[in-house]
C-alpha cells in the first residue's frame, strides 16, 4: 500500500496481512522484523502488522539515559527503535506494523495515523478524552481530579518506532489489563513528570487484549488505509 503525500492511496484491508502471534519472545520477534522489514523493502511479502504480547521485558530505545534504568536489576535489551525505557509485558497488546511507506517517507504523518488507531480503540472500548500530548509521543490522558484525587497526566499506549529502506519497524503498545509494578523501577519513556495507566485502571473493569485486539486491528488497518481520520 503506502502513503503518499496530500492524496492517501486507499488499500483494501487484504492488502494488510494481520499476523496473530501469541506471546513470544522480544529478541526473537526483532529478528523476525527485521526479516520482514528487508523482505518487504524488495516487494516480496505485503504490507504486515504483528500482533502479539511479550513476556515481561525492558526495552531501551536510542535516547534512553543511565538514569532511566531499571532499579530492580532486571535486564534491558537495547534495540534501535527510537525513544526511551519501557517495558512490555503481559495483558499489554503490542503491534509492530511492518509498512512500506511511500516516498518522500512523512515519518510524522505515519506516527499521527498510529496514534489515531490506539485513541479510536480507546474510544471503542468506552474510554473518552484520551489524545495527545505536544512534544511527547503515544497516546495520552490528561491531568485532573478523579474521585477526588488528583492525578498527573498518563501514557495509555506508547509508540516507538524506526524506519529502513522506507519500511517502518517497532510499533505501538496498548496497556490493557498488565500490571504497574515493572513500571514502579524506571522512568518510562525517561518521563519523571508523567503517570502510565492502563485501560483496566481507567474503566473501573477488567479490560484484556483478547477485549481489545479486533478493535486495534481493524483501527490501524483503517489509519494506514487512509480511512481514519487523523484529527490533530
Amino acid at each position: 500500500m503506502g502513503f503518499q503525500q496530500g492524496s492517501i492511496r486507499k488499500a483494501k484491508t487484504r492488502d494488510i496481512d494481520i499476523r496473530d502471534l501469541g506471546t513470544v519472545d522480544y529478541e526473537d520477534t526483532w529478528h523476525l522484523q527485521a526479516d520482514l522489514a528487508a523482505r518487504r523493502a524488495e516487494e516480496k511479502i505485503p504490507d504486515t502488522i504483528l500482533l502479539l504480547q511479550h513476556p515481561p521485558t525492558y526495552t531501551a530505545g536510542k535516547r534512553t539515559e543511565d538514569s532511566d534504568r531499571p532499579t530492580n536489576g532486571l535486564p534491558v535489551v537495547d534495540v534501535d527503535r527510537g525513544g526511551r525505557i519501557t517495558w512490555h509485558g503481559p495483558g499489554q497488546l503490542v503491534a509492530y506494523p511492518i509498512i512500506k511507506l511511500a516516498d518522500p517517507v512523512d515519518v510524522v504523518d505515519y506516527v499521527r495515523r498510529l496514534e489515531q488507531a490506539l485513541i479510536q480503540t480507546c474510544e471503542d472500548l468506552g474510554l473518552h478524552g484520551t489524545g495527545r500530548v505536544e512534544g511527547r509521543s503515544g497516546v495520552w490522558l490528561p491531568a485532573g481530579v478523579i474521585n477526588g484525587e488528583l492525578k498527573p497526566a498518563r501514557k495509555i499506549a506508547a509508540i516507538g518506532i524506526r524506519v529502513t529502506r522506507g519500511v517502518t519497524m517497532h510499533g505501538v503498545s496498548l496497556n490493557c489489563d498488565n500490571t504497574m509494578d515493572y513500571y514502579d523501577h524506571i522512568v518510562p519513556c525517561g518521563l519523571a513528570d508523567a503517570g502510565v495507566t492502563t485501560l483496566t485502571e481507567e474503566l473501573g473493569r477488567d479490560v484484556s487484549v483478547s477485549d481489545a485486539y479486533s478493535s486495534l486491528a481493524r483501527n490501524l488497518v483503517d489509519a494506514l488505509n487512509g480511512d481514519l481520520p487523523v484529527h490533530s
